[in-house]
């Protein structure tokens, strides 16, 4: 598998994203500037990364105008393909404004930007403890659609305290029904707020982020043990 990580200005996560792809999971990563649009080089087993920070300065809308950006059109045309999207944080954002996932990222509950760790747990109840760093990173959607979501399994992640608990208290932004992270009905487009790039390097003391990764593309090597 070959990971393309796109860089939009004011993205700030995209070498982290690299760092981790590559020195932690060993796997091949290629940058790709936002006015390229020539994906040729990527089959449906690949996966574009739309990492986190804050495309075109989140002017308009979180995610808006990146999404009128040259190579949306072609991460559009990959995915409908049947090619891997990962979006996280504002990669997130970028991705529902696109349609390639349904709702949307408000603004956090409290109006406030939150920066610290929290738990999310997936549809097998692990726990995970990963970074979380926005704004506008309450999820939303219609009744109808939030039900379908979770009719078809495509919740990947709900936010949760350190025993897998779903509260209130849990929930750092108010995403509605505790909602972290989803993905497209075909499994091939996922989201999520959460930095799992955050959480993969031993020397940091925290690599749940490579079993996030290894839950979606199976694809990452065992941590190695922390020597001195």
């Amino acid at each position: 598998m070959k990971f393309g990580v796109v860089v939009f200005p004011g993205s700030n996560c995209d070498r982290d994203m690299r760092d981790a792809l590559v020195h932690d999971l060993q796997q091949e990563a290629i940058m790709l500037w936002h006015k390229d649009s020539d994906l040729s080089s990527f089959t449906t087993e690949d996966c574009i990364v739309l990492p986190g920070g804050f495309s075109y300065g989140d002017y308009l809308r979180t995610g808006a105008i990146a999404r009128f950006s040259p190579i949306m059109q072609s991460v559009v045309e990959f995915a409908q393909k049947g090619g891997k999207v990962l979006g996280i944080c504002n990669g997130f954002q970028i991705l529902c404004e696109s349609h390639l996932l349904p709702g949307a990222l408000l603004r956090n509950e409290r109006q406030q930007f939150i920066c610290r760790n929290a738990f999310v747990k997936d549809s097998d109840n692990r726990i995970y403890q990963l970074p979380v760093a926005h704004g506008e990173g309450r999820y939303y959607a219609d009744e109808a659609t939030l039900q379908k979501l979770e009719d078809n399994h495509q919740v990947l992640f709900y936010y949760c305290d350190a025993n897998g608990n779903l509260s209130d208290a849990a929930n750092p932004n108010g995403s509605v029904r505790h909602i972290a992270g989803i993905c497209n009905e075909e499994r091939t487009v996922f989201g999520m707020m959460p930095h799992p790039e955050r959480a993969c390097s031993v020397a940091l003391g925290n690599t749940d982020g490579r079993a996030v990764f290894n839950k979606l593309f199976k694809m990452v090597v065992e941590p190695s043990p922390v020597t001195y």
